[in-house]
């Protein structure tokens, strides 16, 4: 099989990363002085940073575990064909569905997507907020796919590929887009809602390109035009400092979990349950402040 040249994506798009960051900051500065913070858009762009050299690193680790069993198990050996591109498309979207769901669902991988959901502005710097520790282990969620047959070169382009697309929803400047384009692919207006800290909004649309997943699986929610979304988390951290953007979360599940005088299995349950999961039950998870959101919202007849 010929394998083609296909150099780093991310690396290349970086220049358009300033420029367009550097751009859209300025319009939203001129138009809505109160919606832009360069402070906290710096500390997006230095995690960011630190994501490409975290990533440097765990790449070693996933490139070595990808070939490997790409080269000892895989089950069919998928071309570099045009077609072969439109399969790992939406094999690779399949995947990061079933990863960013986890990822708010488990604590364990929410201490470090948490990151990402930190900013309680909404700009393109934000889609740079990413996480310093998520590429050790994110990679399990993609298994599947040097298995089946598709070379890890092809996965790793298609990864980025997914990654790129999202950069440019992280923004208020687009409204709508057409509505076939809203009905299959992630838009703006439904990567707001999956930002929002807004109980209805909370853990909903986790879609990379095609928000065809959530429809499927029962986790979409539209941007809705009498609930302004409300960006950031249920408990903000109110900091820009990196390390603790990139590590506080960790330090909270493990204190949790440790000081907690409790079992074993609950001490490890608070890293398996959702976040706001409490061994003595006074926690409040997602499900719990959306069906409150949406029990008070009927009752008011404003939903």
């Amino acid at each position: 099989m010929t394998i083609p040249q296909i150099p780093n994506l991310i690396l290349y798009a970086i220049p358009f990363f300033i420029v367009s960051v550097i751009v859209e900051g300025f319009i939203i500065y001129k138009k809505k002085p109160d919606s832009y913070n360069l402070k906290d858009s710096i500390a997006s762009i230095t995690m960011g940073i630190g994501n490409l050299v975290s990533n440097l690193l765990s790449k070693i680790w996933v490139v070595f575990i990808f070939i490997y069993l790409y080269e000892n198990f895989r089950i069919f050996t998928i071309p570099f064909a045009w077609w072969s591109w439109i399969l790992i498309l939406f094999a690779d979207d399949f995947c990061y569905y079933w990863f960013h769901r986890i990822s708010h669902e488990s604590r364990f991988f929410w201490a470090s997507h948490i990151v990402h959901h930190s900013s309680q502005k909404y700009n393109l710097s934000t889609a740079l907020r990413q996480t310093w520790t998520g590429g050790f282990f994110s990679f399990i969620f993609y298994l599947a796919l040097p298995i089946l047959g598709f070379h890890p070169l092809m996965i790793f382009t298609q990864m980025s590929i997914n990654l790129l697309y999202q950069y440019w929803i992280h923004t208020e400047l687009i409204h709508k887009m057409p509505k076939w384009f809203e009905a299959v692919f992630n838009t703006p207006s439904h990567h707001r809602v999956h930002h929002g800290s807004n109980p209805i909004y909370l853990d909903r649309n986790y879609a990379g390109i095609f928000i065809i997943w959530d429809k499927l699986f029962g986790t979409f929610q539209p941007e809705l035009a009498n609930e302004k979304v409300n960006y950031g988390l249920t408990t903000n951290i109110n900091t820009f400092n990196p390390f603790t953007i990139a590590f506080h979360e960790w330090i909270s599940v493990f204190k949790e979990a440790f000081i907690s005088k409790t079992s074993l299995i609950n001490k490890l349950n608070y890293f398996i349950k959702p976040p706001g999961w409490k061994d003595d039950g006074t926690g409040k998870m997602a499900t719990d402040l959306r069906e409150e959101w949406i029990k008070n919202n009927i009752e008011n007849s404003s939903f």
